[in-house]
């Protein structure tokens, strides 16, 4: 790559209080410093994109900036011992996309310690298709096995299961031996849960909830991306010792619950940080990712885009009208 010539990236901009993102040209002098240059193939599309690319929400901390939390590509040049030429490697989390030049360009620049090398049976679009949000479900099925929950344990439910966290959870759920509810708004989708692996399908639409501090006791596990009332209603029917790992906040960022749950049943509320988890930790959820965790239906929910598309993804997600992974070509 010529330090001087342009290539085509999504660049978000600040003016008049708004955001605003578009199709730029940039050269490598134009992005964030950095030890290592990718060539990127691919990237992804998670709800936080679609908020930092829109008027939707204030994601990032300084403009004009190149949008996109996840990257995947291979080595195009590195001052770091530790990653040559050719090497495929990812990036997701940190402050990629945020304060810092992020994926949906075909050249990034990034810190070396953001690094992760692609692990051994998966590939660059694998990656990207998992991204940000099955790497989210991973450390949350990780993190409830630290916690005691076993595949044989009871049922785990997993919600906003159409979406990128939850379609991930739910494969990589069932793949382990767990018993799967899966719990959407989307009943069109009923069957296509069950492919990946759920054994029960929920609807939310018209789900009794129930005002009680405890309600039947029904869950061993839950992996929730939605939190507000959803995450209220998980604690108030766990099972005894039960765990809901939290990593989202589509359904809202209020929590209204009384501590019984807590208290009586034992039950663990775990947050979840994909962003700033350390290397050891990065490197052991993508080991497992590509083994005993590994999602089996990933080309059942990729749908590949270009960067053009992004606009319409964005709002797709937004509108809660997303199923599965948008994986932008790059």
């Amino acid at each position: 790559m010529i330090m001087g010539e342009p290539f085509r990236a999504f660049r978000v901009s600040e003016q008049d209080s708004r955001v605003q993102g578009r199709i730029v040209e940039m050269t490598l002098a134009d992005l964030s410093a950095g030890d290592v240059v990718i060539e990127a193939a691919y990237s992804s599309v998670n709800y936080k994109d679609a908020l930092a690319g829109t008027d939707g929400g204030k994601i990032m901390r300084r403009f004009p900036l190149v949008a996109g939390i996840d990257v995947a590509g291979r080595v195009e040049s590195s001052n770091d011992p530790k990653f040559r030429r050719g090497d495929e490697v990812l990036v997701t989390g940190y402050d990629l996309g945020v304060a810092h030049d992020g994926g949906y360009a075909r050249f990034v620049r990034v810190p070396a310690g953001w690094i992760v090398p692609v692990p051994p049976g998966l590939s660059l679009s694998d990656v990207m298709t998992i991204g940000t949000a099955g790497f989210t479900a991973a450390l949350s099925i990780v993190d409830l096995e630290r916690n005691g929950v076993t595949p044989g344990g009871g049922p785990v439910i997993v919600t906003g299961a159409t979406g990128g966290v939850g379609s991930l959870a739910v494969q990589c759920l069932a793949g382990r031996g767990y018993q799967v509810t899966a719990l959407t708004g989307k009943e069109r989708a009923f069957d296509f849960l069950r492919s990946l692996g759920a054994a029960v399908v929920l609807s939310r639409n018209g789900l009794q909830m129930g005002t009680r501090p405890l309600e039947k006791a029904t869950w061993a596990a839950a992996v929730d991306p939605v939190g507000g009332d959803t995450l209220a209603w998980l604690t108030r029917t766990m099972m005894y010792g039960g765990a809901i790992a939290s990593s989202g906040l589509t359904g809202g960022t209020e929590l209204h619950t009384t501590v019984l749950p807590f208290i009586l049943r034992g039950v663990k509320l775990l947050g979840i940080d994909s962003v700033m988890c350390g290397m050891e930790t990065r490197l052991e959820v993508w080991r497992r990712l590509a083994t005993d965790l590994k999602p089996a239906k990933l080309a059942a929910i990729r749908q590949e885009i270009g960067l053009d598309d992004l606009p319409h993804a964005f709002a797709t997600l937004l509108n809660g009208e997303a199923r599965g992974r948008f994986v932008v070509k790059l």
